[in-house]
């Protein structure tokens, strides 16, 4: 019981203008009936306040609206002539008001218990999301990172997008891929990429066999007989990168996946490899060649890599987002602040919700 009247307070505290606004109806509701001539009769809108309350507040909050609207009822049948309490027209009254309060609580304790389950679910995947899709670091190496997760649907805060970074002697690995496929095959297929990209870095392989291991854990899952039937229709796109600590070119391995865009002194450019592999997970189609293509990064340069949730996004017309033109007009920024202007730029292209999730990182090379 002290709960429930926890709850109450809360409710009360929470939204006390908006509980005002009932409040004032009924008493508008009985000045008005009261002076009105006796063939008029209002009584029937005091429905309305507990209607309006049941639409932002809890069970508890309007029934105490609607205990007051039977009250206020019962308070203008009192005011016209204390026999009009027991007629037929102020008891048929009083019971709407009773049946339909009850249905508005009722309803209410169905929608709290909805939200509490829905409440439980974000917070689940939120977790699964932080172990699968661990936060990269804000600093890493020579490097200020800055990523970012955008969900598609906001009650499953989890996809298949992935990126994960990984220090080596002398550099910082890094990958951002997007799995084919939705729900929970795809949240494992990521897993898998991360756990294999991790434990590829950490046996101290090559750029190239870092892909190449990847592909062949990816291949080896979706060939797997309980997934043999979504073997054809489930890969990855990745991009594998590897930024030495000293000012050295970096490296990269393109794997179907979109190439990265380089802002350079106010000017963008995309970083396309020439030789790109197909994407992991085909590897029992067709054995897959690597080339680690190099590209300069300099001191204050600006790498974007981003999956195609991003520039697949559609506006209500059916136009792709043009990251590499936006982008333009901020690429003085820094990674955390070039990711939260294409964050905001997106929802407003798209209206709202995207179609698809997509997952950005971008990072700077740190002067000496």
């Amino acid at each position: 019981m002290s709960q429930r009247f926890a709850d109450l307070r809360r409710s009360l505290n929470a939204s006390p203008w908006m509980i005002a606004v009932p409040v004032i109806w009924l008493v508008i509701v009985v000045v008005v009936d009261v002076a009105a001539p006796p063939e008029i009769h209002l009584g029937p809108l005091l429905v309305a306040a507990p209607a309006l309350t049941a639409s932002f507040a809890g069970a508890w909050t309007t029934g105490l609206i609607a205990f007051l609207a039977v009250a206020a009822q019962a308070v203008i049948a009192l005011l016209r002539d204390r026999d009009e309490l027991f007629s037929a027209n102020h008891q048929a009254q009083i019971a709407a008001l009773v049946l339909v309060g009850a249905s508005l609580v009722a309803y209410c304790v169905v929608r709290e218990r909805r939200e509490r389950v829905l409440s439980q679910v974000r917070h689940v995947s939120e977790v699964a999301q932080r172990l699968v899709l661990r936060p990269l670091p804000q600093r890493i190496g020579s490097l200020q990172v800055a990523s970012m997760y955008l969900a598609a649907e906001a009650e499953a805060r989890i996809g298949g997008d992935l990126y994960a970074a990984a220090r080596t002697d002398h550099s910082t690995r890094l990958i951002i891929g997007d799995v084919r496929g939705k729900g929970i095959t795809a949240i494992g297929d990521a897993a898998l990429a991360l756990g294999a990209f991790r434990a590829a870095v950490h046996q101290r392989t090559s750029l190239i066999g870092t892909a190449s291991f990847l592909d062949e854990s990816v291949s080896w899952n979706l060939g797997d007989p309980v997934g043999a039937e979504q073997a054809q229709e489930i890969f990855i796109t990745a991009s594998f990168l590897d930024i030495p600590d000293e000012d050295r070119p970096a490296a990269m391995v393109v794997c179907g996946h979109p190439p990265p865009l380089l802002l350079r002194k106010g000017h963008v450019s995309e970083v396309a490899p020439h030789k790109p592999a197909p994407p992991l997970g085909v590897g029992l189609l067709a054995r897959a060649e690597y080339h680690a293509e190099t590209f300069e990064l300099g001191a204050g340069d600006v790498l974007l890599l981003f999956t195609d949730g991003v520039t697949e996004a559609r506006d209500r017309y059916g136009n792709f987002y043009p990251l590499a033109d936006r982008v333009v007009a901020w690429a003085g920024s820094g990674p955390e602040e070039l990711l939260q202007r294409i964050s905001h730029d997106l929802s407003r292209h798209v209206g709202g919700a995207l179609g698809d999730d997509a997952a950005l990182v971008a990072l700077q090379r740190v002067p000496s």
